[in-house]
């Protein structure tokens, strides 16, 4: 409402121009006098009429601090300019939801405390929590606003907020759709079908998501395009909602066309830079093979890595496909455009609030200066994930000149510190328990410690370690522990203390050395019947060892690897003082192959394998020999359950041992991060040679928990003789896959 007072003898006066000879301001608050006179263009001194006026008290009107302006003449020539504000906002409470719906919905209300209270600005408010809502699937949502007025300039804004229904999609037509299902197309789409106990976390919960309604019908068009239907059309979706039952429908028209294969497939780029045919060695997609926009794109990443290993970091490969319908052939052409070699102008490091710089950095394989490297940074990323301190790593390239480049190193921390254990059951352990607690990133420092304990019915260990990887940053690591085990295995019991320090040094990006030097007492007691006690001793013996070991490991992730390999070996010499003479070698070999680049498929293959060996050189304690059983051996049978025995069945223990796994792990449930794995087991042990062969077969279930890594083993034991002992189910967590 906008009020003007003006006295008759002011009409008479100013109907011609005057002179303003003061001019006052009464009831100003969110305007000063200076401000309001600047925007008015009235001062004193200045020539005014009534039109003037009418126009000044307009201008301040507009700025919508106030409920009514109007003039008076306190004497010839002297205006008075009133005002009465609108009512400031001292508070706002959203009521009816919860308090984390408070803090998204204050980000976008449009209205604070402290600014004029004005009714368009309330209304277009309730208008946008409406909205809110609608986009997260919930509809019929009403919203309110009350004031409270606390006293003359000062209100309190409640807006009461009765959120709507959600809207649950009970079916998703795929009309038109013959060549694939609505499975193929439900992993890419926002919106779908309500799966069987909706509300149970996992499950598609088919809630309606309106803001991405409208770009399902693109994903779903690269899913043809995924198979080879490069013609395919996708209409936009048909709605329809049932507001009584609060459910809906979801159409899509579908013409699929025809399936295209690759007729011819050729890259062109200048002389001099790489040789063609070894640019289409790096490829996937072949000639006679289904049309896959997925696999194109991988392949022009692979043909651009290999010219940006060079240093064109902004290498351009375009891809041209031109389509033979008559022959539902498409032939494609990569046209490759190195551009110009470029240099690292700097690194930076982002989202680690709990790492140090420092520790990323030591992981980072460009420097500034270098010339710029791609497979370096997939190195780089690929060792981020491996150190365990990240649960993703993403590397921007921020162009600074024509031949210069930042890095910025953006990691996502993950929960390095863990509570895990396992739980397990054998026949002859019984039940077998395992907690752990461990830290692989203390204070952001990369420094590891942990505590282990385990527990059997016939076992109790004990063990605190402390590891730094990076020794001032540098190439060095060093580590120990000190343990205490009180093991009562079928033959014998074992108490033993002891410690170890481990040194290491890196040797390029992928292999590692150590040298460890162990010192631990042994007692063994309560030798089982019939074995030969002329060979062993009652008393307490003490082991000095020296262990050097190497490492060689290329693998993309720290608990779920896709491609690469581990290598480990150590060879133990004991006898460097103490009671126990012999030497033992332990090596062991992990390989990972993923598939889903060949055949669109998360399929894992792993092939895992170890060798065991140790020779007598004065002393060896039956607890120094080797046996096999085990989730770390042959699956199916007890841990250390297999091993020569002599004439009364009692385990004596081998010599030497080899085991061989294969491994088949695939999806289960991806948005769980849920798999399935199937595997077969077969090792071979003795005294002299490998005369003893056990198998093992069976199924797991492997998930990457918010607690980390857990599996779930059934397993069936094979080739099993009599006196054996078995365990079908065994549970472990923290692992490695």
């Amino acid at each position: 409402m906008r009020k003007l007072l003006l006295l008759s003898f002011i009409i008479v006066s100013f109907s011609q121009a005057a002179i303003v000879k003061s001019l006052k301001f009464d009831g100003l608050i969110h305007l000063s006098e200076e401000v309001a006179s600047e925007m008015i263009g009235i001062k004193q001194g200045d020539f005014v009429n009534i039109e003037i006026i009418d126009k000044a008290i307009k201008t301040l009107y507009k700025q919508g601090y106030f409920k009514d302006v109007w003039v008076e003449e306190a004497g010839h020539g002297d205006l008075v300019f009133h005002f009465k504000e609108k009512p400031t906002i001292s508070k706002i409470e959203l009521d009816g939801i919860s308090d984390s719906d408070k803090e998204k919905i204050f980000e976008f209300l449009g209205m604070q405390k402290g600014e004029v209270y004005d009714l368009d600005k309330a209304t277009l408010s309730e208008l946008r929590v409406v909205k809110f809502y609608e986009a997260q699937g919930y509809f019929d949502t009403v919203v309110e606003h009350k004031k409270e007025v606390l006293n003359e300039n000062s209100i309190v804004i409640k807006f009461q907020i009765n959120r709507g229904e959600e809207v649950s999609i009970e079916t998703v037509n795929m009309c038109g759709s013959n060549a694939l299902e609505y499975s193929d197309f439900e992993p890419k789409m926002a919106n779908k079908e309500a799966e069987w106990l909706p509300w149970m976390w996992g499950f598609n919960d088919g809630k309606l998501r309106l803001n991405d309604l409208q770009y399902d019908p693109a994903r779903i068009k690269d899913v043809y395009m995924q198979n080879g239907y490069l013609d395919a059309k996708v209409s936009e979706p048909f709605l329809k909602a049932y507001l009584d039952s609060y459910t809906a429908t979801l159409t899509y028209n579908i013409n699929e066309g025809q399936q295209y294969k690759i007729d011819v497939v050729d890259i062109i780029i200048p002389k001099g830079f790489i040789e063609v045919e070894t640019l289409k060695d790096e490829m996937v997609l072949k000639s006679g093979d289904v049309f896959d926009v997925e696999r194109l794109r991988r392949d022009v990443k692979r043909v651009e890595t290999k010219v940006a290993d060079l240093g064109y970091a902004y290498v351009r490969v375009i891809p041209d496909i031109k389509k033979n319908t008559q022959g539902a052939l498409a032939s494609i052409t990569l046209r490759v455009i190195p551009g110009q070699k470029v240099y690292i102008n700097d690194v930076r490091i982002s989202g680690n609030s709990r790492t140090i710089d420092r520790v990323v950095r030591r992981d980072v394989f460009l420097a500034a200066g270098d010339l710029y490297n791609r497979t370096d940074l997939q190195d780089t990323k690929s060792a981020l994930k491996r150190s365990s301190y990240f649960e993703s790593v993403n590397i921007k390239e921020k162009r600074v000149s024509k031949d210069k480049i930042d890095l910025v190193v953006e990691v996502t921390e993950a929960s390095t510190g863990s509570i895990g254990g396992g739980i397990g059951y054998g026949s002859s352990d019984g039940l077998l328990l395992s907690a752990n607690l461990s830290d692989t990133n203390i204070f952001g420092s990369g420094i590891t410690a942990s505590v282990d304990v385990e527990r059997s019915d016939k076992e109790l260990t004990g063990r605190i370690s402390l590891t730094n990887p990076r020794v001032f940053d540098s190439v060095y690591s060093v580590g120990g522990s000190i343990y205490s085990e009180d093991s009562d295995y079928a033959d014998y019991d074992e108490q033993t203390i002891g410690f170890n320090v481990t040194v290491g040094r890196r040797f390029g990006r992928n292999i590692k050395g150590s040298v460890s030097y162990v010192l631990e007492q042994t007692e063994l007691s309560d030798f089982g019947e019939g074995i030969d006690m002329s060979l062993y001793t009652e008393d307490k013996t003490i082991k000095s060892s020296i262990i050097p070991a190497i490492t060689y490991n290329t693998t993309d992730d720290y608990y779920l690897p896709r491609r690469g390999m581990i290598f480990k070996s150590s060879l133990e010499f004991a006898g460097l003082g103490g009671d126990e003479e012999f030497i033992k070698s332990i090596t062991k070999f992990n390989y990972y192959f993923g598939l889903k680049d060949l055949y669109k498929y998360d399929l894992i293959l792993r092939y895992k394998s170890q060798f065991q060996y140790v020779s007598d050189n004065g002393y060896l304690p039956i607890n120094e020999k080797v046996y096999m059983g085990g989730v770390r051996s042959v699956r199916g049978y007890d841990s250390s359950s297999i091993s020569p025995k002599n004439s009364y069945g009692s385990l004596t223990g081998g010599t030497m041992m080899a085991v061989n796994t294969i491994e088949a792990s695939f999806p289960l449930v991806e948005r769980l991060k849920m798999r399935g794995a199937l595997f077969f087991d077969y090792g071979m042990m003795g005294e002299d040679d490998l005369n003893i062969k056990r198998g093992g077969t069976g199924a797991v279930i492997e998930w990457v928990s918010p607690m980390g890594p857990i599996s779930l083993i059934f397993a069936q034991p094979l080739f099993k003789e009599a006196g054996d002992d078995t365990a079908s189910f065994e549970f472990t967590m923290g692992r490695q896959f």
